[in-house]
């Protein structure tokens, strides 16, 4: 039988519901994702880190879990908030329930809320601190939100960040094809995925690497990675780019793109609510051309801080803010949302060919 719960805002409101998954109690900044499908991703990006997810889409499981959809180790989120969770998926690579699979990595769930009324909540009042509070009144849940850190105030790259570098998909250095380094702020391994299909060596490299140790591996290109929380707490990492720059293309990637911008001069801002799920509008400024993206990030690039060096090549297409960046004279591209996609649409894949472009005629 699963047991009463219930999902505490900071602001005083609860909404009650029944727990699944570990019937823990799980503290996070709550945020809400628009896709339809990929709930395994989400679960498993690190970008999550951190943070209560609740996807808008009324039933969440219905195809189980399977062992290719990973894009981690392990599960990223803080903890799970659904309006219906399926008890008996049905699809042939399907191992287990979405309920065994946060039971079996230690995350709180929650089912039966009213997602919608939650959603509009938060698009009114930005994102919040929640609990998903178990054997515990909402009061009591309340209190000790009172007590934990916020989010913003927390760096959680370091949590994420590999330990020790490794190639991905017996990449070597001995093979052919350019050398692709990955700097791990919170990657998705659908990054190296693309990449080794494209013929690179790939390896990620912990978010600690200097310039110096990065550099000297003899890159033809540095990826700077997708990632959780607020840019303005990652001075280091903000260094470390700023000595790649003019040393070797680099492309950054959500989290890596506002690094990018900060190691060059510009500014970061939090949204109210954020960019998460797959069907976010990005114009792309040459070409007027409208592409819909994947996105997860509640950061973005102040427009008006950028240096002149530094031109907007994307816009979001839902309020405006800044969604891509091209060096006017080094081989330096940023995006904000996720080529790799992971869940889709798969329609932005090819921004890794226009790097990897970049990469060759620089090399």
């Amino acid at each position: 039988m699963a047991k009463q719960g219930f999902l505490v805002l900071e602001d005083g409101s609860w909404y009650e519901g029944e727990t699944f998954g570990a019937e823990i109690s799980s503290c996070g900044e709550v945020v809400f994702n628009t896709s339809m499908t990929g709930y395994q991703e989400m679960l498993t990006d690190p970008s999550y880190s951190g943070q209560i997810v609740m996807p808008t889409y009324p039933i969440i499981g219905n195809y189980g879990i399977n062992g290719e959809d990973m894009e981690s180790r392990g599960i990223r989120v803080a903890g799970f908030a659904v309006r219906e969770h399926c008890l008996n998926p049905s699809h042939n690579l399907s191992t287990m329930t979405l309920h065994e699979y946060l039971a079996s990595e230690g995350i709180a769930g929650i089912s039966g809320i009213d997602t919608r009324a939650i959603t509009r909540k938060l698009r009114v009042a930005g994102v919040m601190m929640g609990m998903v509070a178990v054997e515990m009144s909402p009061q009591e849940a309340l209190e000790r939100l009172k007590e934990v850190p916020r989010y913003d105030d927390m760096d959680f790259v370091a949590r994420v960040s590999t330990e020790n570098p490794y190639p991905w998909d017996g990449s070597a250095s001995g093979q052919d094809g350019p050398l692709i380094l990955v700097s791990d702020y919170g990657l998705k391994y659908n990054i190296l995925r693309i990449l080794r299909s494209r013929g690179c060596r790939v390896m990620a490299l912990p978010v600690q690497t200097s310039a110096r140790d990065i550099l000297a591996l003899k890159p033809d290109g540095v990826i700077l990675s997708p990632g959780p929380g607020d840019p303005s707490l990652l001075d280091h990492v903000v260094e470390t780019a700023r000595g790649l720059v003019g040393q070797v293309p680099m492309m950054g990637i959500c989290l890596g793109h506002q690094v990018i911008a900060r190691a060059l001069g510009g500014q970061t801002f939090k949204l109210k609510f954020g960019h998460r799920g797959g069907n976010h509008p990005v114009r792309e400024l040459q070409t007027g051309r409208v592409h819909i993206t994947a996105q997860n990030h509640g950061y973005a690039v102040d427009a008006d801080s950028l240096p002149s060096e530094l031109e907007i090549s994307h816009v979001n297409l839902n309020d405006g803010t800044v969604e891509g960046m091209r060096h006017r004279e080094l081989p330096i591209m940023s995006i904000q949302y996720h080529s790799e996609a992971s869940p889709g649409p798969l329609d932005n894949v090819y921004l890794f060919d226009n790097f990897l472009n970049m990469v060759g005629a620089a090399n």
